[in-house]
């Protein structure tokens, strides 16, 4: 079984919202999933990534693989904290 760390769709009808979640690689995007880690807002200007670095990490340690788009998110937030700190 392998798990990725992946988005899955919340939200309405043209108003999009996205969790970050850790699932099975197998499952259909917005079904079941192991864990939350995050959330993603697009509609915000400019767009909310929040992530719990701790779990996030314990899941990478674990072998979970973020997708490209999850990837690109946490480089994202990782730069945007850094300039916070």
């Amino acid at each position: 079984m392998a798990v990725r760390i992946r988005l899955t769709r919340k939200g309405r009808k043209k108003q999009p919202f996205y969790r970050i979640v850790v699932a099975n690689s197998e499952a259909p995007r917005d079904g079941k999933f192991l864990d939350i880690v995050g959330t993603y807002n697009p509609m915000e200007n400019p767009a909310a990534v929040a992530i719990d670095n701790d779990k996030l990490q314990q899941w990478i340690a674990k072998g979970a693989l973020p997708t490209e788009t999850v990837a690109t998110l946490i480089k994202k937030h990782a730069k945007e904290s850094d300039a916070v700190a």
